[in-house]
């Protein structure tokens, strides 16, 4: 089901950013849970990058005076990191139970799928892609991702089949204690008050796909034939504009100029969306106040 095909293939995701309330109590789950590593630090360390392999994945912003996010607000469901294997995806499921609390846990056919909260309530999953090849597909060849159990302990097995000869004190990228090179921000889903509305922006405005479509409630979005690169769900029925503590923007990354140009020329268009210059590209707010920072990513 497809709606625009303006982005390239290479389109992805680059980094999350979360506004939070105790910078040290997320920080040290993402890098003690999740496997991200601490890669910078503001002077005052109110701000911290983190990421796998020296790619930043995910900004964490310590705001004191940010008030909590309001049970109608928009804004994050879960950010999403893809690591690259199942024995990665093991691994993180053994610091998950080592060290916080899982929550649930999906074979949707497309992935395998961890899922757990952060110290702030941030929904996180870590999940792993099957093949391409091996999508369940409808008969008119549209993606249909399933919702079936997972079974943990064959899971945790992988990691331990993959890790058993790796000494305690290495670093190698198949060390339980960290996400590994290759492990990206997969896609990120969001609390919308609308459905219609962000079929307008993620697919009219910003040019994804429309990649699969779950009755009721939840419309997914891609580039490149990709499962989602970004989800949008009305189920707990959110009503007012993104504020506060959660998600305070994420970034999409563009592979030439030219859609670049593109992405910008329709959020002008676009009354619904509000478009601010930063630094290195554009920033854009839909109609929920959720801001995607687009870039051209050489």
């Amino acid at each position: 089901m497809s709606t625009s095909s303006a982005l390239p293939a290479d389109t992805r995701l680059g980094r999350a950013a979360l506004r939070v309330a105790d910078r040290a109590a997320t920080v040290e789950f993402y890098r003690d849970v999740v496997g991200l590593a601490v890669l910078e630090r503001d002077r005052d360390e109110t701000r911290v990058s983190l990421g796998v392999d020296g790619t930043p994945l995910l900004v964490v912003r310590e705001d004191p005076t940010a008030e909590p996010r309001d049970e109608r607000g928009t804004g994050l469901y879960h950010n999403a990191f893809r690591v690259p294997s199942r024995a990665a995806l093991g691994a993180a499921l053994n610091r998950i139970r080592d060290r916080w609390t899982l929550e649930g846990a999906s074979d949707h056919g497309i992935s395998e799928a961890l899922y757990c909260t952060d110290p702030e309530g941030n929904g996180v999953e870590i999940y792993c892609d099957r093949p391409r090849d091996a999508w369940p597909r409808a008969d008119d060849g549209t993606l249909r991702a399933t919702g079936g159990p997972l079974d943990l302990e064959t899971l945790a097995s992988a990691a331990d089949d993959a890790t058993e000869s790796t000494d305690d004190d290495a670093a190698e990228p198949t060390d339980r204690r960290a996400a590994p090179a290759g492990t990206t921000l997969g896609h990120v889903h969001l609390e919308v008050s609308s459905l219609e509305a962000a079929r307008e922006f993620y697919a009219e405005t910003l040019g994804f796909d429309v990649s699969m479509e779950f009755a009721p409630g939840a419309l997914f979005f891609a580039a490149g034939g990709y499962h989602h690169h970004v989800g949008a769900n009305v189920w707990n029925r959110r009503s007012t504009p993104v504020d506060g503590l959660g998600m305070a923007w994420f970034e999409l990354l563009v592979p030439d100029a030219e859609a670049f140009d593109a992405v910008r020329k329709r959020a002008t268009a676009d009354d619904d969306a509000t478009v601010a210059e930063i630094d290195d590209g554009i920033e854009i707010a839909d109609a929920d106040g959720i801001s995607v920072r687009v870039r051209h990513a050489e």
